[in-house]
């Protein structure tokens, strides 16, 4: 359903979630804060107070039309501050709305979504996992969270021509970003500081870029991002530059999180690495999309109204702070029957571009703020796949595999600990 401008007072009484505020609410219930209180209330929409703002809760596919669609909505305000800086931060793409924010869009759909740069991440991620794989013939045991954080990164740095000095480092920074967003921790602090120093880092880089243009690959992603002209026909400045480098760097990392909830999968459920170990690609993307379906990414995002919204029968004034449910819609038994139960057989797809399938976003991506990495991000959840159940021996040890669903973005408690770990004999 559209939205469009409009004035006046509110036609339509929104459920509320009835308490003084809930902040404390959404930390002890995570995930699960707005689908408990659609279920309880029978609305997928109500009304709630967080951080003592006012918020409009909101989950389903006409929500999501509402937020990707061309309703008058921004990003800006819309999240907490940990959220921006450390998942976008000021001047990102994410940040911009109408014709600034297409035009900027188009140099990540252009690098991200190119055919042949899908092949070239692929291939790094394939050959970083390899070669690291001789590596853990030498632990007893290795955590899967930490190391495909530190293959991803290597994968990432080389496809994107950054120079990553101490991989190790580099890893702890990138996936830093994402574990520490969901809300204030102790290692927050550090998390910050640490994105400060990759800042600096990525800065010197597209100084060095552009100091040194007509000597440099034009096609790597660090050059087109140093070489490219916003909407205005400038050059990014240096900071939004870096910005921008790294919104596609830590992106990347941040699938390590669908990889290990697909070894998850596997080792629930072992007829379904017998099935790819023995050749059977043609179910190999729509397991990794129900993986993506699935599993707890990032719960929801935020907007607020540019001018008076009408939804529905309902008119939101300016201003207004909008929470659209990403994990309760993909968990919504009205769209996915049985959503807590793993299937391949639903045909989902990334290429459908709709409202309801929506881990990444929703809409079309080239024209919203839909996420231009999802055909990144199968093709990386294929290729650990593959790698895990064709070309990895290991043994999953007894741990605590529990999946905590106030820990935002959550994993299993262990990280997903292998022992034996070694390459798998060819038959």
């Amino acid at each position: 359903m559209t939205a469009k401008a409009s004035s006046g007072p509110t036609h339509a009484a929104i459920p509320s979630d009835g308490a003084w505020d809930a902040t404390l609410s959404l930390l002890r219930e995570g995930y699960y804060f707005i689908p408990n209180r659609c279920r309880r209330l029978n609305s997928d929409i109500f009304r709630a107070r967080l951080t003592l703002t006012d918020v409009i809760c909101m989950q389903g596919p006409e929500a999501a039309e509402l937020f990707y669609g061309d309703a008058p909505l921004t990003r800006q305000q819309a999240m907490p501050q940990t959220v921006l800086r450390l998942l976008q931060d000021k001047g990102s793409v994410q940040q911009l709305d109408g014709d600034a924010h297409r035009h900027r869009k188009g140099l990540f759909i252009s690098i991200l979504m190119a055919p042949g740069e899908v092949e070239r991440l692929r291939h790094a991620f394939r050959r970083e996992w390899l070669a690291r794989l001789q590596s853990w013939e030498n632990h007893e045991k290795v955590v899967l969270i930490d190391e495909v954080h530190l293959i991803l990164t290597r994968a990432v740095c080389n496809w994107a021509g950054v120079p990553v000095g101490d991989s190790e480092e580099m890893a702890t920074e990138l996936a830093g970003m994402v574990e520490y967003a969901g809300h204030f921790r102790p290692g927050t602090v550090g998390a910050l500081w640490r994105r400060r120093r990759t800042e600096r880092h990525v800065r010197k880089l597209v100084a060095e870029a552009r100091a040194k243009r007509g000597s440099v690959d034009p096609s790597l992603p660090l050059n087109r991002v140093a070489a490219f002209r916003d909407v205005d026909g400038e050059a990014l400045s240096v900071d939004v530059a870096a910005v921008e480098i790294i919104n596609m760097l830590r992106p990347v990392v941040a699938v390590g999180r669908f990889i290990v909830f697909a070894a998850l999968q596997l080792h629930e459920k072992s007829e379904w690495a017998d099935l790819f170990r023995n050749g059977h690609e043609d179910r190999l993307e729509q397991f990794a999309e129900e993986v993506r379906r699935i599993s707890p990414f990032f719960p929801f995002i935020g907007a607020r109204a540019q001018e008076d919204v009408r939804w529905r029968q309902h008119i939101f004034p300016k201003g207004q702070w909008f929470l659209l449910d990403l994990f309760g819609t993909t968990h919504d038994p009205k769209l996915f029957p049985h959503p807590e139960v793993f299937r391949d057989d639903r045909s989902i797809s990334w290429r459908d571009q709709g409202y309801d399938f929506i881990p990444q976003g929703a809409g079309h991506v080239a024209s919203t703020h839909r996420c231009p990495g999802e055909m990144m991000t199968v093709e990386l959840i294929k290729e650990s796949v593959r790698l895990l159940s064709q070309e990895t021996f290991y043994v999953v040890p007894p741990q605590n595999l529990s999946v905590r669903m106030n820990r935002v973005p959550a994993l299993p408690e262990s990280g997903f600990v292998i022992e034996q770990a070694k390459a798998r004999p060819l038959l």
